[in-house]
């Protein structure tokens, strides 16, 4: 017991979690199998690795910050929006990641398209990509704030390490220039080592308007558009389609 003590105390020193929890549990399997020392010392390193490999993908998890919903296998497919199966599978497969294609969502709101870049954000965080869902909002919100917060600060820094950055809504709000030339330069300076998905209902003449500056959307839509697929979504509303009532339905 003493020595249990003692084996539990050195692994609180050098924080190896996974191997002090399953300690006891491998203790009574290798008293019981009668298991070489060469294979326990094996499970013990096994136990932690995979206790640190969960650990790690919780964290990335929630620095991706990802929408409640976005487990691409619950995706249903009797729901046409112009996405065959066969092309969804292809690009769970993550291959454009590891060319840094982008990915640019386009259609009206209500089709699919932010539960797709964010089903797409969290395969590549359980694949041990750091991926990151930001709306458009947060993102002007962290450019904004980067000089002043610590957290934005934080943030900001983590972006610029991604391997994919969600940017969700992208153009739904008109942008003031200033906001607008930091969102440019950020892009701008990540684009060539990370990928983007980018969902939006805007046309790229319209995000011209939402600017209000057609050179500097031009530049935008080039970083954007270079190495990039574009997928065109159509449909009804998925969430018009299937709303909810209070009223209880009169026969």
């Amino acid at each position: 017991m003493q020595k249990k003590l003692l084996i539990h105390s050195y692994c609180k020193q050098f924080k190896m979690g996974g191997l002090s929890a399953g300690l006891d549990q491998m203790l009574i399997e290798a008293e019981t199998n009668s298991i070489s020392y060469l294979e326990y010392t094996i499970n013990l390193f096994q136990a932690e690795a995979l206790h640190r490999e969960y650990n790690d993908a919780q964290k990335r998890l929630k620095a991706a910050r990802l929408p409640r919903f976005h487990d691409l296998n619950s995706y249903d497919y009797t729901f046409e929006n112009g996405l065959p199966k066969t092309s969804l599978n292809q690009l769970r497969e993550l291959n454009w990641l590891d060319q840094i294609y982008n990915i640019i969502l386009m259609g009206p709101s209500g089709i699919g398209k932010t539960f797709l870049a964010a089903g797409l954000c969290a395969d590549a965080v359980q694949k041990g990509y750091k991926a990151y869902f930001r709306t458009m909002e947060e993102i002007i919100s962290m450019l904004k704030l980067k000089d002043f917060t610590a957290t934005a600060m934080a943030d900001y820094k983590r972006l610029n390490k991604a391997n994919l950055i969600v940017i969700d809504d992208i153009m739904l709000f008109p942008v003031e220039k200033q906001q607008a030339v930091a969102l440019f330069n950020f892009i701008n300076q990540v684009y060539e080592q990370t990928s983007f998905i980018v969902t939006t209902n805007k046309t790229p003449a319209d995000w011209a308007v939402m600017l209000n500056d057609e050179v500097l959307a031009t530049a935008l839509l080039d970083r954007l558009l270079y190495h990039s697929e574009v997928i065109n979504l159509s449909g009804k509303s998925f969430r018009l389609k299937n709303r909810k009532t209070i009223f209880e339905s009169i026969n």
